[in-house]
């Protein structure tokens, strides 16, 4: 599958956990000019912060690099799996300790 096919599909899935959650807000951050992706929780209570990354997504050569996912009811591998059709051997579940070699370099 072509990157550019491939950003966009994790651009999709990434922002469709976006919305209003239990107890806060989740919010997609799009870094295009880096290729990462990412959702963002920010507590509606100002007692319960800091905000933390939920999923974390990045692109090296054609590979999905997932850094964090701590999606409930989907997580993000599975999404694209699913939803994007996106073969499990592109994506590198490195929150698991999953690796290649280039993304080891990166």
């Amino acid at each position: 599958m072509p990157v550019n096919i491939i950003v966009e599909q994790v651009k999709r899935e990434v922002a469709l956990y976006a919305g209003m959650t239990h107890g806060g807000k989740l919010h997609t951050v799009l870094d295009d000019q880096n290729q990462r992706y990412a959702v963002v929780f920010v507590p509606e209570s100002a007692d319960e912060r800091p905000s933390y990354v939920i999923t974390l997504a990045r692109i090296v050569d054609d590979y999905i690099v997932i850094d964090e996912d701590g999606a409930i009811d989907k997580p993000l591998h599975q999404a694209l799996m699913v939803n994007a059709n996106i073969p499990l051997e592109q994506i590198i579940l490195a929150y698991q300790g999953e690796t290649t070699p280039a993304v080891e370099e990166q």
